[in-house]
């Protein structure tokens, strides 16, 4: 993975949305920006892998937790049958993308 030197303990959630999304279009995949009107609480990111691999990501800066709703809906959408993904370390990124279902990172 790119970039995997850099200084992990402060980056910002910004930073670690845009390393995902570096890895991710590099897999030939995308992660669209996520939002539902109406519905609160749903993942940042819709992550869209080759051969019709779905997933959901909630990205969080170093330390930080989804909130009760979010999880609520974490829990809702694999209920459903769908990977769910919290994002707070950019060391996890191999891991989720190749958990969605994407080649080795």
């Amino acid at each position: 993975m790119a970039n995997s030197n850099k200084n992990t303990d402060k980056m910002p959630e910004k930073q670690l949305e845009y390393l995902f999304l570096t890895e991710v279009r590099r897999v030939g995949g995308m992660a669209l920006k996520f939002v539902s009107p109406g519905f609160a609480g749903v993942p940042d990111r819709l992550v869209l892998i080759p051969d019709g691999k779905v997933g959901f990501v909630e990205v969080k800066a170093l330390g930080k937790h989804p909130r009760p709703l979010q999880m609520a809906r974490h829990k809702q959408l694999r209920k459903l049958g769908f990977k769910v993904y919290v994002l707070d370390n950019p060391q996890k990124i191999p891991e989720i993308i190749k958990g969605i279902g994407g080649k080795d990172t």
